[in-house]
């Protein structure tokens, strides 16, 4: 059993240490990311959202709009730039439409 640490630690900081020690990080990044693209893009775009996936740096997105999909891939890169700022790290390094 381990030992009881006598200072006193932030709750966020004992968080980030749990997320750490438990390789927690990819799943997480995945959570916030869909919760991102949800909140960057607006009503109208998550109303033709089918799926949002995250796999190795790689934003899988599935929409039932070809229309759309052709409109956003024109903006591919300001896209990963916004969830990344959204998210305070470099998690989407690419994007893919479907």
């Amino acid at each position: 059993m381990a030992k009881r640490k006598k200072e006193n630690l932030q709750l966020g900081d004992l968080l980030q240490d749990f997320i750490k020690e438990n390789k927690l990080d990819r799943g997480i990044d995945g959570v916030d990311t869909r919760a991102a693209w949800k909140n960057l893009m607006g009503p109208g775009v998550n109303n033709y959202t089918t799926a949002v996936e995250l796999r190795n740096g790689t934003l899988y997105v599935s929409l039932s709009s070809s229309v759309l999909r052709e409109e956003l891939s024109h903006g591919n890169s300001k896209i990963i730039k916004m969830i990344n700022e959204d998210l305070g790290k470099e998690v989407v390094k690419k994007l893919v439409l479907r």
